[in-house]
């Protein structure tokens, strides 16, 4: 099968930006006991993918996991649907880490008024002293689109998205 035509830088944000707004919760992955253990999460990102924020209870495990190991991955992926091929949904999966966002932080109130036009329904969670704010330090982002339309981007330079190719390393073909 042909490999598609890479989008533009400005094409794939546009999808990615798309994606974002779309969808309002994703699969948080902390570890537990060194494995990977996901929570379903509702999120914000901030100016681009390198930040997203999320509020969460003290005494979940995946806040319980932050505060031992702040490792995490943030999995986004838009809703199958029948008629559509599970293969070809649009997903990211987005590797960093987490830190706590303390109410003093000069970004913490635009934060919390962006995630609360997002989740109004969270005002009142807000008020609850095992509550918190964490921010999302993310380091990598892997992006799919569809079939042959996987894109890699590093936090240093965010905007520009590198078409993934597959790579021939190691493989050998029978003749």
């Amino acid at each position: 099968m042909a490999m598609s035509a890479a989008l533009s830088n400005e094409e794939v944000q546009a999808a990615w930006a798309s994606l974002a707004e779309e969808v309002r919760t994703g699969v948080l992955l902390t570890l537990r006991d060194g494995r990977p253990f996901g929570s379903h999460v509702p999120y914000v990102f901030g100016e681009h993918w390198t930040r997203a924020y999320i509020h969460v209870s003290r005494l979940a495990l995946h806040t319980e996991h932050l505060l031992h190991d702040p490792r995490v991955g943030l999995f986004v992926s838009e809703p199958d649907r029948p008629g559509k091929n599970p293969l070809a949904l649009r997903r990211m999966n987005l590797q960093g880490e987490a830190a706590l966002l303390n109410a003093g932080a000069p970004n913490y109130a635009e934060v919390k008024g962006r995630y609360l036009a997002r989740f109004p329904q969270s005002a009142m969670m807000f008020g609850f002293a095992d509550f918190s704010l964490w921010e999302l330090r993310l380091q990598d982002a892997h992006l799919i689109l569809g079939f042959g339309q996987a894109y890699l981007a590093n936090a240093t330079t965010p905007l520009t998205w590198i078409h993934q190719k597959p790579s021939t390393k190691g493989v050998t073909r029978e003749p």
